[in-house]
């Protein structure tokens, strides 16, 4: 019997969660890229960084299954 705090892993879930935070990413820093006067060049700065925090997002919530 597994312990309580084990979680599956739902592939779906971390894609999505993936896609969420990465998508977030790009429109915050499109919304700053328009305030500074270049939304293009700020959703392509959102993006880029949306990806790490996507994924570090979703480590962390599947770390469980990960150790």
């Amino acid at each position: 019997m597994e312990p309580a705090s084990r979680q599956s892993f739902q592939p779906a879930g971390a894609g999505a969660l993936l896609a969420g935070v990465t998508a977030m990413g790009l429109g915050l820093g499109a919304l700053v890229g328009w305030a500074a006067g270049s939304w293009p060049l700020g959703a392509l700065g959102g993006a880029v960084a949306g990806i790490p925090v996507g994924i570090f997002v979703v480590y962390r919530r599947y770390r469980g299954y990960f150790t």
